[in-house]
């Protein structure tokens, strides 16, 4: 490097080609990295027949049009004691000193490690999805609007912004189509075995019963089937539907007849 000569690096990844440029980038956390300006050729995936739908939540990281549950790994959650500690002993030290600047550098550093959980975890769930899906489905969220509530925290700890955006453009880079749904689709009202729309729910109710067709549906996978079919893939409603609702017979159906009629056996409508 100019005016400083040759550094030491711990190579992530092999380069595709010479470098044009390199930029050396230094985090709040103290620690260095070397950003490599290369030229690369496109690549595209074996096309695939699966076409998927995710309805991003806090319960659950992600579900699937499927029936796929991707639980959240909440990684700041799981950090907050630690980062904690490391807060409280920074306040402690005196402002200019050096075990301040220490100090202050085991809190970023103590980020950052949460951070780079979270980015691992977005990148490597988004490539599987890519690679395995030949379109991808996802709603538009209003994060601003969520990070201002009582949720904020854990609105931030799972990154959905982050998620998505690494989404669109693994799609355009490996040929994949990337649909967004608005944020105003009723996905979670909408029946996804019959279409009608049911009333809006409180988010305590994770199981409701269509009072139109009767089917007792999830409420994360039927949201997932319906932006998967509200940006008009061909998914099918497989796991949405958890179980029917019995009828019982009636008693005209049930029963041997004396006049030599076959005998009717009542069946739970579907």
């Amino acid at each position: 490097m100019p005016k400083i000569g040759d550094v030491r690096v711990k190579w992530s990844r092999s380069l595709p080609s010479t470098p044009s440029a390199v930029t050396v980038i230094k985090d709040a956390g103290g620690r260095y990295f070397c950003s490599f300006v290369v030229e690369s050729e496109p690549e595209t995936l074996v096309p695939v027949a699966r076409e998927v739908g995710i309805d991003l939540g806090l319960g659950h990281f992600a579900v699937l049009s499927d029936g796929t549950k991707i639980d959240s790994p909440r990684f700041l959650r799981r950090a907050e004691k630690r980062l904690k500690r490391a807060q409280q002993t920074l306040s402690r030290k005196a402002k200019g000193s050096k075990n301040r600047e220490k100090a202050r550098l085991r809190v970023a550093r103590a980020h950052a490690r949460v951070a780079d959980a979270r980015r691992d975890f977005h990148h490597q769930l988004s490539t599987r999805l890519i690679r395995e899906s030949q379109a991808v489905a996802v709603e538009d969220l209003a994060v601003k609007g969520l990070a201002r509530t009582n949720l904020a925290k854990s609105v931030h700890d799972v990154g959905w912004s982050a998620f998505v955006a690494m989404l669109e453009y693994k799609a355009a880079k490996f040929g994949r189509s990337f649909h967004r749904i608005g944020r105003f689709e009723p996905t979670s009202q909408v029946c996804s075995a019959c279409g009608v729309k049911d009333d809006p729910k409180p988010l305590h109710v994770r199981i409701w019963a269509c009072g139109a067709c009767g089917a007792v549906l999830d409420r994360d996978i039927n949201a997932a089937v319906n932006v998967a079919k509200a940006a008009g893939l061909a998914v099918t409603a497989r796991g949405a539907q958890v179980r029917p609702v019995p009828v019982p017979a009636q008693r005209v159906e049930a029963g041997t007849h004396r006049d030599g009629q076959p005998t009717v056996v009542g069946i739970p409508a579907l």
